[in-house]
């Protein structure tokens, strides 16, 4: 068996203190790239209904277009 690697306080305390930073640092980052999220989200929702408008008249035209073929 091998035994458990050592590891001195002073690496503890820098891998702590190294995620303690990186948390503070990555909410902060967050709190940034927050409102380009909402504004992505906002644009994709403008996006997902200009694509189901344009279904919809295409439907509509097809639907048309049976129409007149069958009279």
């Amino acid at each position: 068996m091998i035994p458990p690697v050592q590891v001195s306080p002073l690496i503890k305390t820098a891998r702590w203190s190294a995620l303690l930073v990186g948390l503070i640092y990555g909410k902060k980052r967050y709190d940034y790239l927050k409102p380009i999220a909402e504004e992505e989200r906002r644009i994709e929702e403008e996006e997902k209904k200009r694509h189901e408008e344009a279904e919809r008249i295409a439907k509509q035209i097809a639907e048309a277009n049976e129409d007149t073929i069958l009279k």
